[in-house]
């Protein structure tokens, strides 16, 4: 059974690019482009990983990030934070807030397949 993993991301060509190279690689996705939808889909899919851009409109993924972890039947879900603003002390600090695995963006697809099978 193909793994599970829901991309959050508001850029249409990123969130198509991550989609499509995960179908390609045999995973199951499911693509939300506003975050405050993230969590209703992170319980109707329950997938084996979310991959979250920290930069949304509306609600911030690093909210994103505390909100699932804080959540009992969802905290165990691994999260892959990727983000364009990559400053001094953001990994740490989404680290912190629970992402287990950071991404920089431009994300290569080398990077980010490794970071994506090190998490499922």
């Amino acid at each position: 059974m193909a793994k599970r993993i829901l991309v959050v991301e508001d850029n249409d060509l990123n969130r198509k690019l991550f989609c499509d190279l995960l179908r390609a690689k045999g995973f199951e996705v499911e693509p939300v482009a506003d975050g405050r939808d993230a969590i209703e889909k992170t319980r109707l899919f329950m997938p084996h990983l979310v991959v979250m851009d920290i930069q949304l409109p509306n609600i911030s993924g690093m909210d994103l990030i505390e909100a699932i972890k804080a959540d009992e039947e969802l905290k165990a879900i691994p999260i892959l934070a990727v983000t364009a603003y990559a400053g001094k002390g953001d990994e740490e600090s989404i680290r912190d807030a629970g992402a287990e695995g950071y991404l920089a963006k431009p994300v290569s697809i080398g990077p980010f397949m490794a970071a994506v099978n090190a998490l499922v």
